[in-house]
């Protein structure tokens, strides 16, 4: 892609991704011609109702969900936010009042959990160890009788490792406890069946499959009725006020359409770019790998370099015309280590020299081999202005 005449190689797909070509031209007629609201009597109302039921179909369908369990939403937040408080203040009238989640979990379920620790909730927060991943039997030793949900991500958005999600759903439905995922990172990159992993409650979110920002949705399992996040009309069941956004909710479910059917395709692609990138970034040296090498997304990588800072980094892989993060997108501003890295066992001063890349179908491996050209030498670079590494070299750090 090109920025005011500028080559850019943009490797943070895990941060947001562009809309393609095919889903625009799907979104276009619901701006122009097909505008009404779905909610109208009248004919321009009703020809925007019959596409919105189909892209409810179209969602359920690459999921293994039934039309009637998935719910739109504004995102992958607030899909968060809407399962893990309805069915928090839901079990509560029971007496179940413990949550169980990771400590490496997005903000939206870190920060919705701690929120309702401020209500009297109380909230485990399993390790996820140095390779990223949360084992299932810990899960299940956390459990007691006053258990009401378990939410752990399926993949992890800074480092791609991808969870052992049908495993830990076993375990929540022999116990007789809700389970939640926050499958941001994981749809359209990852083959899921919501039934056959025992996934009571989904979240995702279209920017991050090529569909605009601003539209996700919530599978909830039918049975289970959530108390409402948003109160004030009649959409999406009773169950979801507000006027749908009818053209970002055709535009996720031609997304998702398409990620399905090219999933297998595009993922070997991904995987032989990342393994390649892996292999001859990992020759640096004290470089490493952040989380499994195998368990994880195709194409989400995160590295730590010794010596260097994240910023900085990111800012000479700018001016080389490369768009890569430090982290999530949604603490980027901060100075602050990454939660998550310090969630797998890194000391501070590594967490800072952090670097996530992630790409997409639109990546070619020309892209992965312009990296590994440039980056050494801006790593090298770093190092030479950086008193921390002199330290590091000289044993005095």
């Amino acid at each position: 892609m090109e920025l005011n005449g500028k080559k850019i190689i943009y490797a943070d797909n895990a941060a947001t991704t562009c809309v393609t070509p095919a889903v625009l031209d799907a979104m276009l007629p619901f701006y122009k011609e097909v505008f009404g609201n779905p909610s109208s009597l009248y004919s321009i109302g009703n020809a925007a109702k019959k596409p919105l039921e189909d892209a409810r179909a179209t969602v359920a369908k690459c999921l293994g969900a039934l039309p009637t369990e998935i719910f739109f939403t504004s995102g992958g937040s607030e899909s968060d936010n809407w399962a893990i408080k309805g069915a928090a203040h839901k079990m509560a009238k029971q007496g179940k009042t413990h949550i169980i989640t990771s400590k490496f979990e997005h903000h939206a379920v870190l920060h919705t959990c701690a929120a309702l620790e401020k209500e009297g909730f109380t909230v485990t927060y399993l390790d996820v160890h140095e390779n990223g991943i949360v084992v299932p039997e810990e899960v299940e030793a956390a459990i007691t009788d006053k258990t009401a949900l378990v939410t752990i991500m399926y993949a992890n958005n800074e480092i791609g490792t991808i969870q052992p999600i049908a495993e830990i759903g076993a375990i929540c439905k022999k116990h007789g406890v809700l389970f939640h995922t926050d499958a941001v990172q994981a749809v359209g990159n990852v083959h899921i069946d919501v039934k056959a992993q025992n996934i009571d409650m989904l979240s995702l979110s279209g920017h991050k499959l090529h569909a605009p920002k601003g539209v996700g949705a919530l599978y909830v399992r039918r049975g289970l009725v959530l108390p409402n996040l948003i109160d004030g009309g009649a959409q999406e069941r009773n169950r979801r006020a507000g006027t749908e956004n009818v053209a970002g909710i055709v535009g996720l479910a031609k997304a998702m359409e398409i990620a399905h059917e090219i999933m297998d395709e595009k993922n070997e692609k991904l995987r032989r770019m990342q393994d390649k990138l892996i292999t001859e970034i990992l020759k640096i040296d004290r470089s490493r790998l952040n989380g499994d090498r195998e368990k994880r997304l195709p194409g989400n990588i995160s590295f730590c370099f010794e010596g260097i800072e994240g910023e900085s980094l990111l800012l000479m892989l700018d001016l080389k015309g490369v768009c890569a993060s430090s982290g999530s997108a949604c603490t980027s501003g901060s100075l602050d280590p990454s939660h998550v890295l310090l969630a797998i066992g890194l000391k501070h001063e590594v967490a800072h020299g952090s670097l996530r890349l992630s790409f997409s179908d639109v990546n070619e491996e020309s892209d992965v081999d312009y990296i590994i050209e440039i980056l050494p030498q801006i790593v090298e670079r770093l190092r030479a202005m950086s008193p921390l590494w002199d330290a590091i070299i000289h044993g005095r750090a």
